[in-house]
């Protein structure tokens, strides 16, 4: 909590407003990895999870909650994202977050159809205590659309302490071999600043091109 002490004023200035959230929309360019998935078998889109939650993982602005009043770090979190089930309705797929690649993207992939396949509303932050609701990133994946903006549904503004990322569909192939989208991130301002923001695209792209080097 060093690092948050030297920003406390910040989150107290931010935590008075009635909305105190930071949200940015931005072309995100990461190297192209769909061949490299397809080489091993990986789903891309569990690929690309694995190192945005882990690229998160990383900032400890990200990892700022509020719990009984005060500010903590969270240790981690749960991986979840939404999931269109078989009624096409919105459901959460939610597992434990793993290290390891193959291992994070199986459990994806499982929690996924299990979503897929339940026609109630499973996963839901009400399910939780209060501090493992505070375990918590909201993703959210529009492969259909060329995401330019969004708005996510808030219960109260004041207190909105978890972090919301979105994307829309994947750029066609280039021939710079980098692959694009349109990324949103929205976070608290008293923890989170447009530079966290930039950070995380360069870690997110940083541990792809790690990922396909090793």
């Amino acid at each position: 909590m060093q690092n948050f002490e030297k920003r406390r004023d910040r989150y107290e200035a931010f935590a008075s407003f009635e909305k105190p959230l930071v949200n940015l929309s931005f072309e995100l360019e990461v190297p192209e990895f769909r061949p490299f998935c397809k080489q091993r078998g990986l789903p891309p889109f569990h690929f690309f999870l694995y190192h945005v939650l882990h690229a998160l993982e990383g900032i400890d602005n990200f990892m700022y909650r509020v719990h009984q009043g005060e500010v903590i770090k969270i240790e981690d979190f749960w991986a979840s994202y939404t999931v269109i089930n078989q009624d096409q309705n919105l459901n959460f797929a939610r597992f434990e977050m793993t290290p390891d690649l193959q291992a994070f993207v199986a459990r994806s992939v499982a929690a996924k159809q299990v979503a897929e396949t339940s026609t109630k509303i499973i996963n839901r932050s009400e399910d939780l205590s209060d501090y493992d609701k505070r375990r918590n990133i909201h993703i959210t994946c529009m492969p259909w659309l060329k995401l330019t903006s969004i708005e996510h549904p808030i219960y109260a503004h004041k207190d909105y302490d978890i972090p919301s990322l979105a994307w829309g569909r994947f750029s066609d192939p280039r021939a710079d071999d980098k692959l694009s989208m349109t990324m949103s991130v929205q976070a608290h301002h008293g923890f989170v600043d447009g530079y966290h923001i930039h950070l995380l695209a360069q870690a997110i792209a940083q541990r792809i091109a790690q990922t396909m080097a090793s």
